[in-house]
């Protein structure tokens, strides 16, 4: 009989791409799986062949990350009012998580939590996905005075912050309070999709974390540019490409921040892609060094630039370095900030340069930067891009998954 498997996450498009690739692969594997999220990620998710269950209040998604990223400028501010929105979305879908559960032999839970404290009530086995290895337990690593005061002061201001809503969940379902996160977590795999070639495994963790590899398309999707795109990509040099994800997607028109960009493309004489700033781009009219599209894949988008300019999302980073092409990050918020400066590390992109900080003057300095220095930069995220190939992160995914579920 066919196993049937349901995934839970939440977010913007890039939180719930990953999710999608799992899907396909584990139902190419012979499962039966659907994917729950926003309602407003139907189409995507059905267009790619995965079964869509809807979750939560029917939104816009970016417009809602668009409109609490600008009234607040201040990073742990934007943290702590993105937990509260994230929390408030985890109470308000439990019920139907709960129904949705029932009769499945596996709950795949994403890194947003949403899907544990249903699935301990159902008594359904789970697996965890974490994106953010920083939030494993590493039990036994020795650690300086400032790292545990650090520990200390987390546990007693944000902990709580965040194990709250969960524990609501867990008293209306008659289950035990919890003290950290850690403790919903699977105690039999947690998946980290992940290259160990941009974060090294800690030796430190318990044996059911797994770092797998990335998760991407690995070149089975064709993809067919239309006229426009194709005839821009033949008519010279390899342009930049302006992806900022969700931080281009606009509560209000941006001219000033789009114009800043436009201006640097043209003083430093390249090319250019632009996608987002869609309320901006509707009564605006590029030069014709630069071109805007729509929601083309990374894995053949990515391709054809000379160097992608990001915010250090998740995704979009992954993308960058899968595709072998250098970045400029410009980090808004969250991780992105620690993403940025791992692939400065890397050397697969130039120095990152914050969002609030971002001026003409400065872009300008980091495309320079990258020009003078393109060559060597390339040539590190090539390699970078050949050694992440070979992991095939979905195969090892979905053969750790078929571990855990041969014995429910």
């Amino acid at each position: 009989m066919m196993k049937k498997m349901i995934l839970f996450t939440m977010g913007t498009r890039g939180d719930v791409q990953p999710y999608i690739f799992l899907s396909q692969a584990l139902q190419k594997a012979g499962y039966e799986v659907t994917l729950g999220t926003h309602p407003c990620w139907s189409s995507l998710v059905t267009e790619a062949g995965v079964t869509f269950t809807p979750i939560g209040p029917d939104i816009d998604i970016e417009l809602e990350a668009a409109v609490i990223r600008g009234k607040e400028k201040n990073a742990m501010q934007a943290m702590l009012k993105t937990m509260k929105f994230v929390f408030r979305i985890v109470e308000q879908s439990s019920a139907e998580i709960y129904q949705c559960c029932q009769g499945k032999d596996l709950v795949i839970v994403s890194h947003s939590h949403i899907g544990a404290a249903e699935a301990e009530a159902l008594q359904i086995p789970t697996v965890d996905v974490t994106l953010q290895t920083e939030t494993i337990p590493e039990e036994g690593k020795p650690q300086t005075v400032g790292q545990r005061l650090f520990g200390r002061l987390f546990n007693a201001a944000i902990n709580p912050m965040i194990v709250k809503p969960y524990n609501k969940l867990r008293e209306g379902y008659g289950l035990s309070k919890i003290k950290s996160m850690d403790q919903m977590m699977s105690q039999q795999l947690n998946l980290i999709p992940i290259s160990r070639y941009v974060i090294e495994p800690s030796s430190y963790w318990a044996p059911q974390h797994h770092m797998t590899g990335y998760w991407y398309d690995e070149g089975t999707a064709a993809y067919e540019p239309d006229p426009e795109l194709k005839a821009f990509l033949e008519q010279g040099d390899k342009p930049m490409i302006l992806a900022l994800g969700a931080m281009s997607f606009e509560a209000a028109e941006e001219k000033d921040k789009l114009e800043l960009f436009l201006k640097a493309f043209e003083k430093t004489g390249k090319r250019a892609i632009i996608q987002g700033f869609r309320k901006t781009l509707m009564n605006y009219t590029l030069p014709d060094s630069m071109i805007a599209v729509g929601s083309v894949p990374h894995s053949y988008l990515f391709r054809q630039g000379c160097c992608v300019i990001h915010h250090g999302g998740f995704g979009t980073s992954a993308s960058a370095m899968l595709y072998g092409v250098p970045s400029i990050i410009i980090p808004h918020a969250l991780d992105q900030f620690g993403v940025a400066e791992r692939l400065k590390k890397l050397g697969v992109t130039t120095e990152p340069l914050k969002a609030s900080e971002l001026s003409e003057e400065k872009l300008i300095d980091r495309i320079e930067y990258l020009s003078g220095n393109y060559d060597t930069i390339l040539e590190k995220v090539k390699t970078l891009s050949s050694q992440m190939e070979q992991e095939h992160g979905l195969d090892t995914a979905v053969r750790l998954i078929r571990e855990v579920i041969a014995d429910v």
